[in-house]
């Protein structure tokens, strides 16, 4: 096993708050979803980055069966922030994954491929209800 990358940021305020990267390529401020405040939430952040690891475990996946993503590949990720009674907070998710030009039942197995190696998905996988699907 290796470390690939290390993300570190510092986070003030909580969600009316900022967060900022060491390396200061991130600096954004925070409010609440749905609130009249102008900075974005985590769960935007999470639909964020989930849909851009998404592609890359498609194109990974790709790879292993030797086609190329389409150019125009796209991820819609949408992330619900939710409160149970019994439960409490929770989170769920759907990502809408366009692959244009690719006949259904490929693009869905590259859906499939790319939601067991991609690292996010791995790391939600049995903790939320998510929904991958080829559109």
């Amino acid at each position: 096993m290796s470390i690939l990358y290390t993300a570190k940021t510092t986070t003030t305020g909580g969600r009316n708050g900022q967060s900022r990267s060491d390396d200061h390529r991130l600096d954004i401020k925070l409010s609440l979803p749905g609130s009249s405040g102008t900075g974005t939430n985590p769960e935007q952040l999470f639909a964020a980055g989930w849909s851009a690891c998404f592609i890359g475990a498609m194109g990974r996946a790709a790879q292993e069966i030797g086609i190329t993503l389409p150019a125009d590949t796209s991820v819609a990720a949408e992330v619900d922030l939710g409160n149970d009674v019994e439960e409490g907070f929770f989170l769920q998710a759907r990502l809408n994954v366009s692959l244009p030009g690719l006949e259904h039942a490929v693009a869905q197995s590259l859906v499939d491929r790319a939601h067991q190696i991609c690292p996010y998905s791995k790391a939600t996988r049995g903790n939320i209800q998510a929904v991958v699907a080829a559109i």
